[in-house]
């Protein structure tokens, strides 16, 4: 999370920048077509709030949008960067996100998964605050070229499989995956019993 805060005021910059622009534009796409009558969406790990400007623009009818990040730096980087009455940033961890049951149309998170530090909570929590049939986006590294990095310390669900079974544990139910090139995979999982 530090090297995240440390670089939250030039994020947007540069290649990297340009990259996480456009799969975030990616990302938002996909979500707008999983959940067009979204009222209530959540970005965690909204970074500097870019996938939520995207989402406020292709969901008019959406009447709250809100980023949570892990690094206050970001959350504060993304605060002045909307006018949007409709979008608010806070400060929380996937792991522990300060919302009612039940009471999101849409989750997303972009880049973001692979930072978590307890990915079956995080999940756990996304479908927590989902309701049930809504939808999450999870745009991350989940790609059959990295099961090397599952045999290392960093276990991360960074293949399908691997991926599917922590959906599946957190009773988010998989219905499309979207390959991102050259690593990145979007996966679009509904809220069940």
């Amino acid at each position: 999370m530090t090297a995240f805060a440390e670089r939250a005021d030039r994020y947007d910059e540069g290649w990297l920048g340009r990259w996480h622009h456009d799969v975030a534009t990616r990302s938002a796409a996909i979500a707008a077509t999983a959940q067009p009558a979204a009222g209530r969406v959540l970005d965690v790990g909204c970074g500097t709030g870019y996938l939520l400007g995207e989402l406020a623009t292709r969901l008019p009818d959406a009447t709250e949008l809100i980023g949570v990040d892990a690094a206050p730096p970001m959350v504060a980087t993304a605060r002045p960067r909307t006018t949007d009455p409709r979008v608010r940033y806070s400060v929380a961890l996937a792991e522990s996100l300060p919302f009612r049951d039940n009471s999101f149309d849409l989750v997303v998170s972009t880049v973001s998964f692979d930072h978590w530090s307890d990915q079956p909570a995080g999940l756990a929590e996304c479908r927590r605050v989902l309701r049930v049939g809504a939808h999450l986006v999870l745009t991350d590294l989940i790609s059959s070229w990295l099961w090397p990095t599952t045999l290392t310390t960093r276990r991360r669900a960074r293949t399908v499989g691997r991926a599917r079974a922590l959906l599946d544990a957190a009773h988010l139910h998989p219905t499309h995956w979207q390959p991102i090139p050259p690593f990145l995979r979007a996966v679009t999982a509904q809220a069940v019993e």
